[in-house]
């Protein structure tokens, strides 16, 4: 029976008529293909490589493991690629997963939806792509349904053999069958992908030699990380969905009053004249003057950002010119425009730039993007699997690529226009680095959110945990920390009548009531949005290092101490840029546990406390404290908090020194609007340290500068 068995399994790896081939398509990065290829693929859809940054990464030449190695079959479900790990390799990635950090034993089935039912892989971004700690990436380049068993299986011949190796000790006095069994039936060192429906496979592999590397591989061949407009990384605040014209301006009103910063207000679907599905057409009722409305919130300096849905409504004005160039679903009796066809782009993107773009909208909420399709009596929150498109893509594969297509027509339309966005988006996929968004969702829970920010990192997208109802006043203030700790700074009131700060008991706060220490509460906020606005020339860094390098603003620690097996598990602590380490308080708590890597890390707030490298501390903070800490070395750049941004601002900036910075720091200058950086106009600003005097250099063509050096602070003399 044995024989039979391991025969069996021998056979079942015979490819057939197909073979497999490998072709080195840039340093450090292969292409393994099998079998007949898909009709579309993710790759079909993504932006040119970033060739110049791509060639300065090294290149070890060879591949991390034997590629031709990897085996091929077909199954009735579809094709199966199998291949072994080290048993030390650690997984981590698969787009924004929600539940999990580390990957290793886990199945993962990559299916784009917004209900993360179990813990299977399904999320609002789940990508076909993983990262070992053995420093190479690999991803499936598929928008089919596609199942991870990633050590997670044993095959039979495993456990055919135990017998043999148990034998002569199963009588040992004192341990039990049960306990020598588990003792040696080892976890799985074997990975197995299935694609589902296919004839064939295309798969990368991205070399590191370190993780960082891989991903900045990844990156730079999406096309190069995306480029946020400064005033993307101020305050969005977004109003209640029933607000109408005099009380989003009430609102704005309020912000400047309190000399509260915020640069981008959001409408929600009462702007919509219909909505689920949508008009694009400004509602009578709600805003009867939209152009007024619009000169009106531009003079107040503030940015707007309209919600919408791709699904269009029968009565919006493009629905019939749309209608051929549709799905044969309707969602919400609206029509799914086929953003793959060249005309259904063109009727979307001419109306939102006419209409919309032209007349100042600076950015849009792509919101129901996500096919949340297993809610009880949602059934048309999104198109089924069996849902055909004109340009010949099927509901599965459409499905899964929706979010991205969606937001590559609207990014491209402010493309062509010369103006940078940062979209909202509730879904994407693979190749998704160079588009200017932003993902959220209807999820809330304070962990998840934190986790979701460094699974981000290994994915080329950002994520942002904004803020909405909270429980109490710890936990919104917890809650605004980790929001100020992300790529944008979010306070979503669509269902509040007043912002959550006003009072945090959703019920209360639409009655108006507010709470008894509510003007101590403002300026605690205030103090938190301002620390933002300070932040704002070091995070600006971190995004240029992202656009032309490939190194996510923000990451799992991981990435920069890859040799230290502590932060392997570490699911609640990132890097925010390359010299502070973020160490979220969740749920309104004032003690936590923090490990500090190597080196010497100082509290931000508190910067006469340090804390040595290497151990863990049982750190407390009270809510006016921000949970981030500065690694020893540090040039850390602030600016003078402002209300907003506009194209005239100049930050004026104090520098903080942090020991004895042996390199430089480098900000990056440009008009921080427009695209014109591709062209060169650009500078970097290089902050250096020598003998206890600063020193500011900058090279570029840019002729704004938008920072003035104002001071320096050694923060070990202070």
């Amino acid at each position: 029976m044995k024989k039979a068995v391991i025969l069996f399994l021998s056979l079942s790896f015979i490819p057939g008529i197909h073979a497999q081939t490998v072709e080195k398509v840039f340093p450090g990065i292969w292409k393994i293909t099998y079998g007949q290829t898909e009709k579309y693929l993710p790759s079909d859809f993504k932006e040119a490589p970033a060739v110049e940054w791509l060639s300065k990464l090294p290149d070890r030449d060879v591949a991390p493991f034997d590629l031709k190695g990897i085996r091929f079959k077909e199954t009735p479900k579809g094709v199966v690629a199998e291949w072994d790990m080290e048993t030390s390799e650690q997984i981590y990635g698969f787009g924004l997963q929600v539940n999990t950090f580390r990957q290793r034993g886990m199945r993962r089935d990559i299916r784009c939806n917004s209900w993360t039912v179990g813990n299977v892989g399904f999320s609002h971004a789940p990508m076909p792509f993983y990262i070992s700690s053995k420093g190479y990436g690999v991803l499936v380049n598929t928008a089919r349904y596609v199942t991870f068993y990633m050590g997670s299986q044993n095959k039979l011949s495993k456990a055919a053999g135990l017998a043999q190796e148990l034998k002569g000790v199963m009588e040992q006095p004192g341990t039990s069958p049960a306990e020598l069994y588990n003792r040696a039936y080892k976890p799985s060192d074997e990975v197995e992908i299935v694609v589902e429906g296919t004839k064939g496979m295309e798969i990368y592999i991205f070399d590191g030699p370190s993780m960082m590397q891989v991903i900045q591989r990844y990156n730079l061949f999406s096309g190069g990380g995306a480029l946020p407009p400064l005033w993307g990384l101020g305050l969005k605040y977004r109003a209640k969905t029933t607000f109408n014209d005099q009380q989003v301006m009430k609102f704005a009103q309020y912000f400047r009053d309190k000399h509260i910063p915020c640069d981008m207000f959001g409408l929600e679907p009462g702007w919509h004249s219909a909505s689920y599905s949508c008009s694009y057409a400004w509602n009578p009722k709600n805003f009867p003057e939209p152009g007024n409305f619009l000169h009106t919130m531009h003079g107040m300096n503030y940015k707007l950002n309209l919600w919408e849905h791709a699904y269009v409504h029968p009565t919006s004005p493009i629905f019939e010119q749309i209608l051929p160039f549709s799905g044969d679903y309707a969602v919400w009796k609206g029509a799914v425009p086929d953003f793959i066809t060249g005309e259904a782009k063109e009727i979307f993107g001419s109306y939102h730039k006419q209409h919309l773009i032209d007349e100042g909208i600076s950015a849009f909420k792509l919101d129901e993007c996500d096919a949340a399709y297993y809610h009880e009596a949602e059934g048309e929150w999104s198109f089924p699997d069996i849902a055909c498109f004109p340009s010949g893509i099927d509901g599965v594969q459409y499905r899964q690529l929706f979010g991205l297509l969606y937001q590559k027509v609207i990014w491209e339309l402010y493309r062509k226009s010369n103006r940078r966005t940062l979209l909202d988006v509730r879904a994407s996929h693979l190749f998704a680095s160079p588009y200017g968004s932003v993902l959220y969702s209807d999820m809330y829970d304070h962990s998840d959110y934190v986790r979701m920010i460094l699974n981000a990192g290994f994915s080329g997208i950002n994520w942002s945990p904004e803020v909405r109802q909270t429980v109490s006043e710890d936990d919104l203030m917890r809650r605004l920390q980790s929001s100020l700790m992300s790529a944008q700074m979010v306070v979503d009131c669509w269902f509040l009548n007043n912002p959550p700060w006003f009072h945090y008991d959703r019920k209360k706060n639409n009655n108006n009531e507010v709470l008894p220490n509510y003007p101590e509460l403002e300026q605690k906020v205030k103090k938190l949005i301002e620390l933002r606005m300070s932040l704002i020339p070091y995070l600006y860094a971190a995004f240029a290092c992202y656009r032309f390098e490939g190194i996510p603003p923000f990451r799992s620690l991981i990435l920069d101490y890859p040799d230290d097996n502590k932060v392997w598990q570490i699911e609640n602590q990132y890097m925010m840029g390359d010299q502070l380490m973020c160490a979220p308080f969740i749920d309104g708590v004032s003690e936590r546990k923090v490990y500090f890597p190597q080196g010497v890390w100082y509290d931000f707030n508190h910067p006469g406390k340090k804390y040595e490298g290497g151990q863990t501390c049982t750190v407390q903070m009270t809510t006016d404290e921000i949970p981030l800490f500065v690694k020893e070395g540090a040039i850390l750049p602030l600016a003078e908090p402002v209300e907003y941004i506009t194209s005239e601002t100049v930050l004026d900036i104090t520098c903080h020194v942090y020991g004895t910075p042996e390199k430089s720091f480098f900000l990056f200058e440009d008009d921080g609007e427009t695209f014109d950086f591709e062209k060169g106009a650009f500078n970097w600003v290089e902050l250096s340290w020598n003998k206890n005097k600063g020193k500011v250099s900058r090279q570029g063509k840019n002729k704004k500068q938008l920072y003035k050096i104002s001071k320096w602070i050694q923060i070990d003399k202070l």
